[in-house]
């Protein structure tokens, strides 16, 4: 059993005092390797990057103390729900892998939120019999589904923390009742989130007297969630999925619009899953990442094991990277679009998808000198036959990633989301609810098949989240993960080429121009050289378009003693090590 200890009493007012003194508009990072114009940084003994400064601050802190990266993950969970609300928190769902040094063993932690009991597949159909648009339904207690985050943390501190528990939360609690400043990217998210001012505790929140978003630098405080805080660190997990805020959650969903179903029993019956890793073979590699209900891995491992095909990186292969890259990831998204889902409510040909033979099959569907269309799914090698119907691609948000390695090698990857930039906008006791039920199918068969994505009691949506660990001679080399909805498979697949293939540094991976497709037409990143790049593409007869791809990337490199993280340019987030 792993000892816990608290904080030395100088060190706990430390992070009081930090917190307290974080009103100040600058964050000012507390180590001199923290990251600078985004540059590669370097350390020996512990790292952490997150997507927020303070966040990475706080779990900064926590590692130089003494914690474990359990611990961290902890104290920096609770950190952004405060400073980084519009991503994630304590109202949503998390994804976390752990590497366990000393037992030298891989966990997948799965704390995506479940449907309530009486979902019924016919719950995103109106009262025609059609589907409910996707913009309708997204605001309300209706696309609320049971929170997992808080569970999840409390597990895996459980098995791998070294700090006391109530001590995790202390920076949290001190910055929610001082305020913290308002980030640019939060400011600017307030006015983009339609629906935000509909209830009135959200618009409160994010909003002045006079109705107005608040803006950059302002002060917010938040003692309705300094005070859950506090209940949690006392009291663990329980008043959230059986007491006090489970009755208050209950309470909030049944919105006057959209009203939701939760109940206690959904609360109370809620358990995070250990699952089994996915992991797949790429060249030297070994690449793994969250099963079902995440496609994540899975769709990652299929665009590699089809990639693994090509001579990607030999000068002079006259290859066109992208353009296999295109491709690789319509045939993947095909795929994902007909047979991922909550494994434990659907059938899932899991193995037969990554098989090797399977996929050197679907690669020679690409031609390198030419795109074809719309890819349709294959037929992996499974018992089964095919039992389910393509589902019709929704869009996917919000989201957040953070990466830490700790003093004694023990490692997490984690992507924790709460769906939408500020999910359902529902607001209670200083968090946001996710609007996670929106990642359901909404059309419950086709072709008189059934949609293996639809909505059930008690099921898992499926998700894109991929956080990813990679392994060398069965060592860790690489922890690394993005938000961005359905494009997070493309973000972290493309940087993983750029780091495996190409050989280039985690931030110089991180920063290469992004391109997605999801079988469908080409998304190229916006800016310095996408004309050239699209006109290549076009050449080839891909429909390609520039698009703001704004991942959230953050990725630890391990090689043998030294430590190099990175932060996306593209967002706020920090590395900071020592």
């Amino acid at each position: 059993m792993t000892h816990r200890f608290h904080l030395p009493a100088a060190f706990a007012l430390t992070l009081l005092a930090a917190a307290a003194s974080a009103q100040d508009a600058t964050v000012q990072p507390k180590s001199t390797t923290a990251i600078a114009e985004r540059a590669l940084v370097t350390a020996t003994e512990f790292m952490i990057a997150t997507a927020h400064p303070t966040a990475t601050e706080t779990g900064y802190d926590i590692l130089r103390a003494g914690g474990s990266a359990a611990d961290a993950a902890v104290a920096v969970q609770m950190m952004l729900n405060l400073v980084e609300p519009q991503s994630s928190g304590i109202g949503g769902g998390a994804f976390l892998l752990h590497w366990d040094a000393s037992e030298r063993a891989l966990t997948t932690y799965d704390g995506r939120e479940t449907a309530p009991a009486t979902a019924t597949p016919a719950y995103w159909l109106g009262a025609d019999g059609a589907p409910m648009a996707f913009p309708d339904v997204v605001i309300g207690g209706r696309s609320v589904g049971v929170p997992g985050t808080l569970a999840l943390m409390e597990q895996v501190h459980a098995r791998h923390g070294r700090l006391s528990w109530a001590d995790l939360f202390i920076p949290t609690i001190a910055l929610a009742e001082a305020g913290f400043p308002v980030s640019a990217r939060l400011a600017a998210a307030i006015p983009e989130a339609q629906g935000l001012d509909a209830f009135p505790a959200t618009r409160a929140y994010f909003f002045d007297g006079a109705g107005a978003p608040k803006a950059a630098g302002a002060i917010l405080a938040n003692p309705d969630f300094a005070r859950t805080l506090r209940l949690i660190a006392a009291e663990g997990a329980q008043p959230f999925y059986t007491g006090v805020l489970a009755d208050d959650i209950v309470a909030a969903v049944r919105t006057p619009a959209n009203s939701g179903e939760l109940a206690l029993a959904d609360l109370a019956g809620y358990r995070v899953i250990e699952r089994a890793p996915i992991c797949h073979d790429y060249r030297a590699w070994q690449v793994c990442g969250m099963g079902p209900p995440s496609s994540g891995a899975l769709t990652v491992g299929q665009i590699l094991g089809m990639l693994a095909n090509f001579d990607l990186a030999t000068p002079g292969s006259n290859l066109n990277a992208d353009h296999l890259f295109i491709e690789a990831s319509k045939l993947a998204f095909a795929d994902r679009g007909l047979w991922m889902a909550d494994a434990d409510f659907v059938k899932m040909p899991t193995k037969g998808l990554l098989d090797p033979a399977y996929l050197a099959a679907r690669a020679g569907l690409i031609d390198p000198g030419a795109a074809m269309p719309k890819a349709a799914p294959g037929e992996p090698p499974w018992d089964e036959g095919r039992l389910y119907a393509p589902a019709t691609e929704r869009p996917e948000f919000g989201t957040s990633h953070f990466v830490i390695v700790d003093r004694y090698g023990d490692m997490i990857s984690a992507t924790t989301t709460i769906e939408a930039g500020f999910g359902s906008r529902v607001m209670t006791n200083g968090f946001l609810l996710n609007n996670e039920l929106t990642d359901f199918a909404f059309e419950p068969e086709a072709d008189g098949k059934p949609v293996a994505n639809r909505i059930e009691a008690g099921k898992r949506p499926r998700s894109s989240m991929a956080p990813t660990i990679v392994f060398e001679g069965g060592e860790p080399t690489l922890l690394i993960g993005s938000p961005g909805g359905a494009r997070i498979i493309n973000y972290v697949a493309g940087a993983l080429i750029g780091i495996l293939d190409f050989d280039l540094d985690p931030q110089a991976a991180i920063d290469r121009p992004h391109i997605v497709n999801r079988n469908g037409d080409t998304e190229v990143e916006e800016g310095e050289g996408s004309e050239a790049t699209i006109a290549a593409l076009t050449a080839l007869g891909q429909v390609a378009e520039p698009a703001n791809l704004n991942s959230g990337l953050h990725a630890i490199q391990i090689d043998g003693d030294t430590l190099r993280g990175a932060a996306d340019k593209r967002r706020e987030g920090l590395v900071m090590g020592e």
